[in-house]
């Protein structure tokens, strides 16, 4: 009776295989392409960038390719094992920061190597969400389809940054410029000792461990319009500004468009240091709709622009944003606070075995070895020894030389 109905109503019965077949073909064709190129020009052949699939990094060398080496073979696997195992999408993509900071901050003390350091700007992009994490002065930007520009990490310069050099000299480190005979300060603020120009990094272990690898994390969700990313180290931002490094490469498909940022950088300043750019397209589906117009008057609309939002309203305001192409941000922050990054977790990192897991390192931890990342910390919000994420001797020892609670390199 119920197919006889069905052939009534002018509907036919579908196998339930040719069903699940069209279902996930939709699926796949909700996904955007992702395309992408590079270009490098070297002079001290301290740049070096590594692109997989779904993951794009820049390191950004000084002192020697030591740190910029040793990193671009560790993080990505840091990262990973730091990302609990049997994740669902939205669980994958809520435990990445943690992730990202303690693969971050596993490399920086596995490096060895006394004076060589890196910047280092990973990003991640999963369908439409982009997850960016960074240290130091590469950087990394989006180029909407509607002609928006938004910067996606945060330069950890002391010659802007306020509020790291405030926390580099209450960690212990003096700040300030380089004097020659006479008295006289020139060129920008630098960390002493050392005179790093930088307040976060990877390696630089002579400068002092209150220079910290603990990224900024931003992660975005990008309307059905797609977008570009550029990420490129500091010989395209020392020539360029984001606008001029998005508009010098419009209309181009991205190995080109990386190469002409990299032209345009060198013919305003020339090659005075190491220049990489990657340029990222993700691509909407051929049959997706295109995008709403923005309205004339967009004032309304800045408001929403990057603004947060809780996770149970996502869904609801990610389609309103997506339909006037402005971009939702899903996740923010920059504290170079360890105990503040990595969260309060009852029972956090515990194996099967009964064994705990450092937060940082992932090595096994007896439940009487582990130290509570919280303990003594003034941010805090709770005195219970139990409560986790738990680190090992050597990470709370990091831990405290980052936080300037004891001499760099003293354990």
């Amino acid at each position: 009776m119920a197919s006889g109905a069905g052939r009534r109503r002018g509907h036919e019965l579908v196998p339930l295989a040719a069903l699940i077949s069209r279902e996930m073909k939709n699926e796949k064709m909700e996904k955007p392409s992702v395309r992408c190129g590079h270009a490098a020009q070297s002079r001290k052949g301290e740049d070096y960038f590594l692109v997989k699939t779904d993951c794009q990094r820049i390191f950004d060398g000084h002192n020697g390719n030591a740190a910029a080496i040793f990193t671009r073979e560790h993080l990505l696997s840091h990262i990973l094992s730091a990302v609990p195992r049997g994740l669902g999408r939205e669980e994958w993509f809520q435990a990445l920061p943690r992730a990202l900071v303690a693969g971050f901050v596993k490399t920086d003390k596995e490096f060895q190597s006394e004076t060589s350091g890196t910047t280092a700007t990973f990003v991640i992009v999963d369908a439409w969400t982009v997850t960016v994490a960074s240290v130091g002065d590469s950087r990394c930007i989006l180029d909407t389809q509607g002609g928006g520009i938004s910067t996606l990490t945060v330069d950890h310069r002391l010659e802007e940054n306020v509020e790291e050099r405030e926390r580099v000299t209450a960690s212990g480190g003096e700040v300030g410029r380089l004097s020659i005979a006479g008295g006289a300060e020139i060129g920008p603020l630098r960390c002493w000792p050392g005179g790093l120009c930088l307040s976060r990094s990877i390696g630089d272990m002579d400068v002092g461990e209150f220079i910290v690898p603990i990224p900024y994390v931003k992660q975005v969700k990008l309307s059905n319009a797609g977008g570009r990313l550029i990420i490129a180290s500091d010989g395209i931002w020392d020539a360029l500004s984001s606008e001029m490094a998005a508009k010098s490469c419009r209309g181009l498909p991205a190995e080109l468009a990386a190469r002409q940022v990299v032209k345009e950088a060198l013919r305003t300043r020339g090659l005075k240091d190491d220049t990489t750019c990657i340029v990222v397209d993700i691509i909407p589906p051929e049959s997706s709709p295109p995008p709403s117009p923005l309205p004339k008057k967009p004032n309304k609309l800045r408001s929403f622009l990057f603004r947060k939002s809780s996770r149970d309203s996502a869904n609801k305001l990610s389609k309103k944003l997506s339909a006037v192409g402005i971009v939702e941000e899903l996740f923010e922050e920059g504290s170079a606070m360890l105990a503040e990054r990595l969260g309060i977790d009852e029972g956090a990192g515990q194996t099967t075995s009964g064994l705990f897991t450092c937060g940082v390192c992932q090595v096994d931890l007896a439940p009487s070895e582990g130290i509570s990342v919280h303990a003594g910390s003034i941010f805090s919000t709770s005195s219970k020894p139990w409560q986790g994420p738990f680190l090992c001797a050597a990470c709370r020892n990091k831990k405290d030389a980052m936080e300037g609670k004891r001499p760099s390199g003293v354990k």
